[in-house]
């Protein structure tokens, strides 16, 4: 079945969909991003995402190109269209273009540039990836410094993840000043004694939906939560590891840098977060 995406304003094969070589997404990676997963036919946490957006196109001064609602209902039209039953939908906004390249700004009523497709990823939910566990590396992290922002600036998250593959491991956690900021792609936290320890919310970090899902689950079921700046020795040293994106829910982490974690499997709290996670997003997908 050809993939039909969005661009713009026309729903089109994906064989035919175009952007104009000038736009400053592709020229200058100005633009931001979301990906929303789908289970069972419906959108999980798409507020959260929606609120994200808005955040990061305020932070960059970038046009809002539709209304929320609006968004739902492409989203939920893609969906449809492309027969999702598990799998993503991303989105992109970029600054648009006024025809040329110029490092300055275009005027402010250039119109943004929309666009959006689904992903089919049947076994989204039951992923043999999360019942194994991820093997990962630390590697230097050189990015700039607002990744608060979600913009589509991700060569190096991608060469962190081919480091990781060179490396015979799934992903890469990076380090800078000595402590973990997060994953390529994802979120990250260790346990030890019990308690989940992650990195606090910052300008150095994404602000995680799924993060903020799954915290908010882990407090719910009583699970002791320190939000501080961690080394990646003290979580070579942990009982269990995981990490938290949208599109990998809670992912457990087995081994870092070599250093396995427990008995080398997934460990109790990941293994629970994530059933607990799929649990409630399902029934409070739309």
């Amino acid at each position: 079945m050809t993939r039909t995406v969005y661009v713009n304003g026309e729903y089109l094969p994906e064989s035919e969909a175009s952007i104009s070589i000038f736009d400053r997404g592709f020229l200058f990676a100005d633009a931001v991003y979301e990906v929303t997963s789908v289970l069972d036919g419906k959108l999980i946490d798409f507020e959260g995402h929606a609120v994200r957006l808005k955040r990061s196109l305020d932070e960059l001064d970038i046009v809002q190109p539709c209304s929320m609602d609006e968004l739902l209902e492409i989203h939920r039209k893609l969906v449809e269209l492309n027969g999702i039953d598990e799998g993503l939908v991303y989105l992109q906004v970029t600054r648009g273009s006024d025809g040329d390249r110029d490092f300055v700004f275009p005027a402010a009523d250039t119109k943004p540039s929309l666009v959006l497709f689904t992903q089919n990823k049947p076994g989204l939910a039951d992923s043999p990836a999360a019942q194994k566990g991820a093997k990962i590396i630390s590697i230097d992290d050189i990015r700039w410094g607002r990744r608060d922002i979600k913009t589509v600036q991700l060569l190096y998250p991608s060469m962190g993840k081919m480091m990781a593959k060179k490396a015979g491991c799934d992903d890469a956690w990076l380090v800078e000043d000595g402590y973990v900021t997060e994953g390529t792609s994802n979120n990250a936290y260790f346990v030890k004694n019990g308690k989940i320890v992650t990195r606090p919310l910052s300008n150095d970090i994404l602000h995680g939906i799924t993060r903020k899902a799954v915290l908010r689950m882990a407090a719910e079921a009583q699970m002791e939560i320190e939000e501080r700046l961690f080394t990646i020795d003290e979580a070579k040293e942990a009982d269990e590891a995981f990490t938290t994106s949208a599109s990998a829910f809670v992912m457990p982490v087995v081994e870092i840098d070599g250093v396995a974690l427990g008995d080398g499997t997934p460990g109790p709290i990941a293994k629970r977060l994530r059933e607990i996670y799929l649990d409630e997003s399902r029934k409070a997908a739309i």
